[in-house]
Parts: structure tokens; C-alpha cells; sequence
């Protein structure tokens, strides 16, 4: 007797990083063994970010999974404020993240990232030292820039961080070690400026796509950019982590 489709569902999770607790979500699809997208959110925010939201619910209705993941000292993560300004504490969280994920039997083996401004960082950071199945990355620096003072909290996340000095980095080395991307970016986002979209997309490898949003800001105001974003991530992701179904129609 075939074994039933399981039922969609979310989980809520707490796992340790680095002797550091912290809390994720995660969206599992009507579907056995789906591949899985984690979402990294911006410098101030936390996993109940719009975007990632949306996104979230979009791929899990094509029969991927997505863990919403807050990083340490934001959200409902333990950890001091100054670590979560640093690309890489983040990246670790990542990297701890995967190993829960493939300690799961229930998910399959394709991974993607999903990374939202310094979250974009931080998947550029990781996906350059280990294979991931698909990319994509919404107004992403390559290099620190004094972000803190204008990106306000979004979906709750925990305020003042804005005095607290985001750790220099640069991830300009790992872009031509990543590919199957997908970069998003406004065209007049005031705070992390175009051309670093350009430039990935310019170092990354093929199959990449770059979208700069005509008028676009830095917190994708504009909910035609939202829904721009969502649909474009969600068949990036479909047409990587599962690459033998037909892209969808429309």
C-alpha cells in the first residue's frame, strides 16, 4: 500500500548554534521528501519578515519546504545584540541550520538559500564555500556599509540596534564560487546601491538572472515589487530543487 502525502503543516523549532539557542520555523509542503529554501533576514529584522513570509508560503505551495530561521539576538534567538551584526555569526547560524535540515529523513537533499540584505550576505558567504542547489538574494550588500541607522525594524523585529557597529566584511571573493542565482534589487534603493546587485550578478556563474525593480526601494515598498519578488523567488527555487517537474504556467 503507497505510503499517504503528509498533510502541509509548520513546525516551530530551537536548536543550538555555537552554545546559542535559536528559534525557526518551518513551512513543510504537502509532499514527501521536498527540498528545502532557508531564509535569512536583514540586519534588523527577524523571521517574521513579510517578504520572507510570503515567500515562504509561495514555495511550500509548489512542494518545497522553507525554514524561517531567526538569527542570534534577533527575534526569538538567544544571543547579545552585537553578535547579530556579524556576517560571521550568521553564517554559522546558517551552517547549523543545514546540519539540523539533513538530519531530518523527511526532506529532501536539494538546498537553497534565500537572503534579504545583509541575509543576501550571508547566503553569498556561505553559498561560496559549499554547493547549494539555488540562490536568491534581494538587495544584498557585497561589503559592509552603515546600515544599521537606516533600516528600521520590519515585521517586530527587535529595535535598538541601530548603535550597534556592524562588523566589517566582504564577500566580493565568493561570488564568482556561487551560481543558479537569482538577484533581486531595487533600482533606487538609497541605502545598498545597485551596482552591488550588478556586480554579483557580473562574478557569479551561470544560470544567473539579475531583476533591477524600476523605482524600487531598499524595503521593497511597492506591493508590485512584492509580488514581482515572490513569484520570480518561487519558480527561481522550483525550477532548481525540482528540476523534473515543468516550470508552472503563467
Amino acid at each position: 500500500m503507497a505510503a499517504s502525502i503528509p498533510l502541509p503543516r509548520t513546525e516551530e523549532l530551537t536548536f543550538a548554534a555555537d552554545g546559542v539557542a535559536l528559534r525557526a520555523t518551518l513551512h513543510l509542503p504537502a509532499a514527501r521528501r521536498p527540498p528545502v529554501v532557508i531564509g535569512c533576514h536583514g540586519l534588523l529584522s527577524d523571521r517574521r519578515s513579510p517578504k520572507q513570509t510570503a515567500l515562504a508560503e509561495a514555495c511550500t505551495a509548489q512542494g518545497l519546504a522553507f525554514l524561517r530561521l531567526d538569527h542570534r539576538g534577533c527575534g526569538e534567538s538567544e544571543g547579545r545584540p552585537e553578535a547579530a551584526a556579524s556576517l560571521a555569526a550568521r553564517a554559522s547560524d546558517v551552517r547549523h541550520a543545514l546540519r539540523l535540515l539533513e538530519s531530518r529523513g523527511e526532506l529532501g537533499a536539494r538546498v537553497g538559500l534565500f537572503g534579504s540584505s545583509m541575509g543576501g550576505a550571508v547566503c553569498l558567504e556561505v553559498a561560496g564555500g559549499r554547493p547549494v542547489a539555488a540562490l536568491v538574494t534581494f538587495a544584498a550588500p557585497v561589503r559592509s556599509l552603515p546600515l544599521a541607522p537606516a533600516e528600521p525594524p520590519a515585521g517586530g523585529g527587535r529595535g535598538g540596534m541601530g548603535s550597534v557597529p556592524m562588523e566589517p566584511f566582504d564577500v566580493g571573493a565568493r561570488l564568482g564560487r556561487v551560481g543558479r542565482i537569482l538577484v533581486v534589487h531595487g533600482d533606487a534603493d538609497r541605502l545598498v546601491p545597485p551596482s552591488h546587485a550588478r556586480e554579483i550578478f557580473a562574478n557569479a556563474q551561470e544560470p544567473k538572472r539579475l531583476i533591477l525593480q524600476p523605482g524600487g526601494d531598499h524595503l521593497m515598498s511597492g506591493t508590485h515589487h512584492q509580488r514581482e519578488f515572490v513569484r520570480e523567488a518561487a519558480r527561481w527555487f522550483r525550477r532548481f530543487l525540482l528540476p523534473d517537474l515543468p516550470p508552472p504556467e503563467g
